[in-house]
């Protein structure tokens, strides 16, 4: 089933305001509240079939989707559409944290930060290159962890002093014993099979006061992808996640040491509790020197992660430049020193 959110005023299509948290019509104007519209179409089940037809209500043309698109757009129309069917039953996310970024002020800021990349072509920051810009939730698991970690280490201090005409080097070893219980919670991971883990871990954090229970208004006029794998599938990658957390807060107990080396450490890590989510993320597509570019921003915070080029010759005028700043300065020290100018 596709759904559309029209417009009581007018007919047209309605989609989500990130900038009021509202439906809104671009017609003419109206706005209302997510919580007016009902949730009676989270009550279907999901299709298993790699890809299905939909029909949209606006002007009856035929949607291609993939198994995993939820939320899409007419390309006809331009209709922006829920297929219910696929975010029912398991497949519906517990919560959801709204875009608070408008496409407009998206565009604004990634310019911006192009600008501010000083090693980066100059082509690259002038022209307007942006190929695409897409607004979507990607899904991500949220878990409340409990790890169980038992230490058993060596560790020493180690000294050295002088006494008469010798010099003592003095080595104390210890026997260090720790047991501790540790809780992580709503540690994400994201779950989606298209979108680059590395890129995005590197887009947190994301701010979870503006967690949402869901609803499906939220994704009118977005992107949005249901989950590819489930929270025991991804337990090993949050496992690896917190194990860094947890062994930097075992040595954070064992300070004063000289050096520390494990002799066991065991960690016990159980999911709590985890739930499905869905995070706004802008992903856009810029076009330069015949490639494509990829970059991600936060649609909570604005924060943007990728890889613009480099500019080899500011590069090479970037050392250039220390490297005379270095030579005035050992100059300068030369002559404070009474050395006279070379």
């Amino acid at each position: 089933m596709v759904i559309h959110y029209k417009c009581p005023n007018c007919g047209d299509d309605m989609g989500f305001d990130s900038e009021t948290g509202t439906l809104s019509c671009q017609s003419c104007g109206r706005q209302d509240h997510i919580d007016s519209f009902p949730d009676q179409h989270i009550t279907t089940t999901f299709s298993e079939d790699e890809a299905k037809q939909y029909h949209c209500n606006n002007c009856g043309a035929v949607i291609l989707a993939d198994v995993d698109t939820v939320a899409t757009h007419c390309n006809f129309c331009g209709a922006g559409v829920v297929l219910s069917d696929r975010i029912s039953g398991t497949l519906a996310p517990a919560k959801v944290i709204p875009f608070t970024i408008s496409k407009e002020k998206a565009k604004k800021a990634f310019r911006n930060w192009c600008k501010n990349g000083k090693l980066t072509p100059n082509k690259f920051m002038e022209a307007n290159r942006i190929k695409g810009i897409t607004g979507m939730y990607v899904p991500f698991w949220l878990y409340d962890l409990n790890s169980q970690v038992e230490v058993k280490a060596t560790c020493t201090k180690k000294r050295e002093y002088t006494r008469g005409d010798y010099i003592y080097k003095e080595i104390k070893y210890y026997d260090v014993y720790r047991k501790i219980n540790l809780d992580y919670k709503k540690v994400p991971v994201d779950a989606s099979e298209k979108m680059n883990d590395d890129i995005m871990d590197k887009l947190e954090p994301f701010h979870y006061e503006d967690l949402k229970d869901f609803k499906t208004p939220y994704l009118a006029g977005y992107i949005a992808e249901k989950y590819n794998y489930n929270d025991q599938q991804l337990f090993p990658r949050v496992k690896s996640r917190v194990k860094n957390f947890i062994d930097s807060y075992v040595r954070s107990t064992m300070k004063g040491y000289t050096t520390i080396e494990y002799q066991s450490n065991k960690i016990q890590t159980k999911n709590q509790h985890s739930e499905y989510v869905l995070f706004p993320v802008w992903m856009f597509y810029y076009d330069y020197d015949q490639s494509e570019h990829t970059f991600a921003m936060n649609g909570q915070t604005g924060k943007i992660v990728g890889k613009p080029p480099i500019s080899y010759a500011k590069v090479a005028g970037w050392f250039t430049g220390i490297a005379a700043t270095t030579f005035i300065t050992l100059k300068i020290l030369a002559f404070l020193m009474g050395g006279g100018l070379w």
